[in-house]
């Protein structure tokens, strides 16, 4: 099926009737979009737990997320933290 649809001025996209029809509550879509496209593709859930682990596996690490060193630093500086602030209470 292909077919065109616009943009509202909402910015809101609507879908063709044989679309709708295809979508069940609770469905997850992976989106992808690139400078000419918006791909949907429907995520299935794993099969079993081997199937999950290497899918885990597969996925790109999150740039916003600190790494196992950023996070024991921080635990490091809160902790020195925590001890500064006991020893200003009792002194």
């Amino acid at each position: 099926m292909k077919t065109t649809v616009r943009v509202t001025p909402d910015n809101q996209l609507p879908l063709p009737p044989q679309v709708r029809e295809s979508l069940h509550p609770g469905d997850e879509y992976s989106v992808s979009v690139t400078e000419e496209t918006i791909v949907f593709t429907k995520v299935s859930p794993p099969a079993n737990l081997d199937e999950f682990f290497q899918d885990l596996r597969s996925l790109e690490p999150d740039p916003s997320q600190p790494s196992l060193q950023e996070i024991a630093d921080l635990v490091r500086e809160a902790r020195q933290e925590r001890r500064l602030q006991e020893q200003q209470h009792q002194g």
